[in-house]
């Protein structure tokens, strides 16, 4: 994720005080809008804030404006005012425009920010909105915002429906033939040399394992699976290439829906599943 626009370039005010946060305690991700013009600007907003509510700073940790550019507001050890009493708990990302404004590329910055929160905090955090969480009664952030973080926060920035998934006997996206030598299979790295783990980055057929291994995850998701980093599988390293827990119970769970041996492993007759075999 690119650098969020700075305090000092967008001309932010001294805070009054500052509360820092472990990553410990944060366990959730808050979507507000400032129901203002799309226009608003971060300093307009900070002004509010500190002139208006009397509080110490800008309310948000971060904010983000219909182009999708990113600005830092607290930051993300800095506890928010944006939505008592869980300031401290949540981070607070504002969308600045009205309910209905917000467009693909804001939705991806968001989902961006998201997703590097839960990076850090090493960990899936909540998705909420400022209206969804408790004692808190608002309609922040309106309909449309409050219906894509319902939906999932789709990464590709779309409305609050998810794509639908794939009709039965289709086959999504590319047949590729299983990348592996005979009797290789993606496995833990404390496996045989035939386990491969993308942990050594080795080179198949011109691809790295780690690009393989991606590639596997993400037919899965083609074939309708709820794949990546906050989702249902992979949820908290994401689809980085590197096999461990996480991939091997995706692999388990396809392997069970399909009918195959259930070892986690992917080998040839998992890989040729994915590629090759209708969604049924």
């Amino acid at each position: 994720m690119s650098s969020p626009v700075s305090r000092s370039a967008w001309g932010a005010r001294s805070p009054r005080g500052r509360t820092t946060v472990a990553w410990s305690r944060r366990t959730g991700f808050t979507v507000h809008y400032s129901a203002g013009p799309a226009s608003q600007a971060p300093r307009r907003i900070q002004d509010f804030h500190m002139d208006g509510n009397g509080w110490a700073d800008i309310g948000y940790n971060f904010l983000v404006d219909r182009s999708g550019i990113v600005y830092e507001g607290r930051g993300w050890t800095v506890a928010g005012a944006h939505a008592a009493p869980h300031n401290t708990s949540h981070i607070g990302v504002c969308f600045i425009g009205r309910d209905g404004d917000a467009t693909p590329a804001a939705k991806v910055s968001i989902r961006r920010l998201y997703d590097e929160a839960c990076r850090r905090a090493g960990r899936t955090l909540v998705r909420t909105w400022h209206g969804g969480l408790s004692g808190n009664s608002t309609e922040c952030p309106g309909a449309d915002l409050r219906a894509w973080v319902r939906a999932g926060m789709p990464a590709g920035g779309g409305g609050g429906t998810p794509p639908p998934s794939p009709g039965a006997g289709t086959l999504p996206g590319p047949r590729l033939d299983f990348p592996l030598p005979a009797g290789h299979y993606f496995g833990p790295a404390s496996g045989p040399d035939q386990s491969v783990s993308g942990a050594f980055r080795r080179t198949f057929r011109g691809r790295t394992d780690r690009e393989w291994l991606r590639e596997w995850a993400s037919q899965l998701g083609r074939r309708g699976w709820s794949v990546g980093r906050g989702r249902t599988h992979l949820a908290r390293h994401g689809n980085d290439g590197v096999y461990g827990p996480e991939y091997r119970a995706l692999a388990q769970a396809f392997q069970r829906s399909q009918g195959l041996t259930v070892d986690g492993l992917i080998g040839r007759e998992t890989w040729d599943e994915a590629f090759h075999a209708p969604v049924t």
